[in-house]
């Protein structure tokens, strides 16, 4: 017979209750990433020498939120990867239209 998954074959699959949604009791809400979104306009103000060490400091930032994912670091430093990631493609962006310009 075909597997189908972690559950065995005529068992129930396992009901989630609402327990597992709630919050725990006493939790502050969860805090911002400090790393922000840059705004395109914004770069677009700066300079070309302006961009490539904003840049530079995007690619060290990344390298070592990589460095904390693969040492079990918290969700919140996880999550900022994503934003350094796409800071770096925006910063990238307007820094080849710069050029062409």
């Amino acid at each position: 017979t075909a597997s189908r998954g972690p559950q065995a074959i005529g068992s129930t699959p396992r009901s989630v209750g609402a327990s597992c949604f709630r919050p725990a009791v006493n939790s502050a809400p969860r805090p911002a990433a400090t790393m922000t979104k840059l705004k395109a306009y914004e770069l677009r103000s700066k300079t070309s020498k302006e961009l490539l060490k904003e840049l530079d400091d995007m690619k060290a930032e990344l390298a070592t939120l990589r460095v904390a994912k693969v040492s079990g670091g918290a969700a919140s430093k996880l999550a900022k990867i994503k934003v350094v990631r796409k800071n770096i493609a925006r910063i990238l962006t307007v820094y080849s239209t710069k050029q062409k310009t």
